[in-house]
């Protein structure tokens, strides 16, 4: 698995240098800009909202005045660092929601881009039919709907996890590596997709090497520590990064297909 990761994080900067060479931009900048816009408001109301549900979990549950009450305890300090965690796990859970609504919206682009990148490796043309491409949205929702729900079983685990003292405070990683490894999936099957795979046999083929969609959902998601360029790039550059981490894996054997 580590060969994997490594894998699709080196094809991260073989995107840029692909990007670079071919001209891709303005297939970069336009599903882009709107992932940023959306990005920014999304963030906005769930910053407010997560005050509200936050405070009235520790009002309903009684731990609000508790904590009052201990404030020069040393358990003071564990529900605070607590709380903390448990904002973070929410931004994930709110940020995994925000992630497949944006891929459902997005898969024309992502489908198209990914056959683009493909077509630039394999020197081949593949030819454009508006009815493939209505079945590629298709399945490409029923992917995304699919990963959501077994994404939300084992978050709401998670979640349930992040009310125990200290415990808890490892379930943000925890989500963090399921959260990149469900958007991975969506990156690589739409390589799938294009080759004609079914989902049943793609699902298949990505849970026996979860490298490459974990490494693919990490640098996604660490691109987003460089506000707005990072979030403006981080789309269409793990399409990208996720055709060229399949290609690069078949030619060093580590995936036989």
């Amino acid at each position: 698995m580590l060969k994997e990761i490594i894998i699709s994080i080196q094809a991260y900067f073989e995107a840029h240098r692909f990007i670079i060479k071919h001209r891709l931009w303005k297939w970069i900048f336009v599903p882009g800009i709107i992932y940023c816009l959306l990005f920014m408001v999304g963030i906005y109301f769930f910053w407010i909202s997560s005050n509200t549900a936050i405070e009235w979990v520790l009002m309903k549950t009684g731990v609000r005045g508790w904590m009052n009450r201990m404030q020069e305890s040393w358990w003071h300090f564990f529900f605070i660092v607590g709380q903390i965690m448990l904002r973070l796990l929410l931004l994930i859970c709110y940020f995994s929601l925000f992630k497949f609504l944006f891929l459902i919206i997005g898969s024309p682009v992502f489908s198209y881009l990914s056959e683009k990148t493909a077509a630039i490796i394999e020197k081949r043309e593949f030819p454009f039919s508006g009815n493939q491409l209505l079945k590629d949205m298709l399945r490409g929702t029923k992917i995304a709907l699919r990963n959501l729900l077994w994404q939300s079983v084992y978050l709401i685990s998670i979640l349930i996890l992040s009310f125990i003292p200290v415990a808890g405070w490892v379930t943000p990683l925890m989500a963090f590596f399921i959260d990149a490894y469900y958007l991975g999936f969506s990156m690589l099957d739409y390589s799938s997709e294009r080759n004609r795979i079914s989902m049943s046999e793609s699902i298949e083929l990505i849970g026996h090497h979860k490298g490459l969609a974990i490494g693919n959902g990490m640098v996604f998601y660490l691109m987003h520590l460089v506000p707005v360029l990072g979030w403006l790039l981080a789309p269409s550059y793990a399409v990208i990064a996720a055709t060229l981490s399949l290609h690069r894996a078949r030619n060093q054997h580590v995936i036989i297909a």
